[in-house]
């Protein structure tokens, strides 16, 4: 086997999977939902091999994923954030002045 055939076979099963969601052969909630985050992961990780070999593109590409990731993912972030806030605030009370 070469290097690239689990890849490869990767990206053909997604591919597959959109094609057949976008014709109306819907697979699940679960396979929708999932192919949300799978096309900008994707964008990122093409633009991030674009930007190793030197093109311009891929700078454009990996930002446009990320932007869309980011969105996506803004309710975790700001679950963090309030997760950070809190343990911050903590620290801070418990913290002994010397």
């Amino acid at each position: 086997m070469k290097r690239n055939t689990g890849l490869a076979a990767l990206l053909i099963a997604f591919g597959a999977l959109i094609l057949l969601n976008k014709l109306g052969f819907h697979l699940g909630p679960f396979i929708g939902s999932v192919m949300g985050y799978v096309i900008p992961i994707a964008m990122v990780g093409l633009g991030y091999v674009g930007i190793q070999r030197g093109s311009k593109i891929g700078w454009l590409i990996a930002g446009i994923g990320g932007v869309i990731l980011l969105g996506k993912l803004a309710g975790w972030v700001i679950i963090l954030l309030a997760i950070g806030l809190i343990g911050y605030g903590v620290s801070m009370l418990t913290r002994r002045t010397a």
